[in-house]
């Protein structure tokens, strides 16, 4: 295991997030996103959701405790030579101490004691400082993403095919890697997946509880967007999720009057 006390104060202490229990780890998350852009709230089964549909190794993740009291956390999701930064927070009191680089460098060891190359995260637009440390630790901007919605229209429902069989058909035509939210390492943790496809494009996505559709992939022309998008509304409301901005899809949503809730930069760290 990494050496965790470079450089770090008397003050501080570096230890897994598996070192916390359960309760106590989604309580210390809770406290660090107080007042953040996009509320969030955990309890302690969800955050075990989103360690298993995210692939967060809460043992190679960490918290950092100020004389013993805990006041950050950072996640780190784990596939094979790829990692994610799944959340970087700190709670109010004890930002601006350096607590963030702390965690930061330390989930990098904790990456590289692994044999990870690359990490990739996402910092929403409007939070400056979290993407100014990002840059100091040398994390670079490989694309903008896109979060928003469509909302429901009367109209014909999409002709469903198999799941698996219209992510066959992405994956082969895939030219650029999904964000980790959407990508395949996600996607096999569903059992739920439905696929509906035209002649240039195809689509899975998921029917939520609230009755709205959430679009969890896409391949093809904006022609296939508008259509496969023309008929997922009349589901319900058509969630957008991290779409790049340079995917078709984004360009249909918008012009059938998506309204996009907010921008994210993905970001990449190669630890080569």
């Amino acid at each position: 295991m990494p050496d965790r006390s470079r450089g770090l104060t008397p003050v501080f202490e570096i230890r897994p997030s598996s070192s916390l229990p359960a309760p106590e780890l989604a309580a210390l998350f809770n406290r660090c996103y107080e007042g953040y852009f996009v509320p969030m709230q955990l309890d302690e089964a969800a955050l075990a959701g989103m360690a298993r549909i995210f692939d967060l190794d809460l043992d190679a993740g960490l918290v950092a405790l100020r004389e013993g009291e805990p006041v950050g956390v950072v996640n780190l999701g784990v596939r094979g030579e790829r990692g994610w930064i799944g959340g970087l927070g700190v709670v109010a009191d004890a930002r601006r101490e350096g607590t963030g680089r702390l965690l930061m460098e330390g989930v990098h060891e904790e990456a590289r004691s692994r044999g990870m190359d690359e990490l990739v995260l996402e910092v929403i637009e409007a939070n400056d400082p979290a993407f100014r440390l990002y840059e100091q630790l040398g994390y670079e901007m490989t694309r903008w993403l896109a979060i928003g919605s469509l909302e429901a229209s009367e109209g014909d429902p999409p002709e469903q095919t198999p799941g698996d069989e219209a992510h066959a058909r992405i994956r082969a035509a895939r030219t650029a890697p999904e964000p980790w939210q959407r990508d395949d390492g996600t996607l096999r943790h569903f059992d739920d997946l439905l696929g509906t496809s035209t002649d240039t494009g195809a689509a899975v996505y998921r029917c939520g509880p609230d009755g709205s559709v959430t679009v969890q992939q896409f391949t093809g022309d904006a022609e296939a967007a508008r259509a496969i998008l023309t008929r997922l509304r009349a589901l319900g409301r058509v969630n957008l999720f991290n779409i790049p901005q340079e995917d078709p899809l984004l360009e249909a949503a918008t012009a059938l009057g998506a309204r996009t809730a907010l921008r994210q930069r993905e970001m990449t760290l190669s630890l080569q």
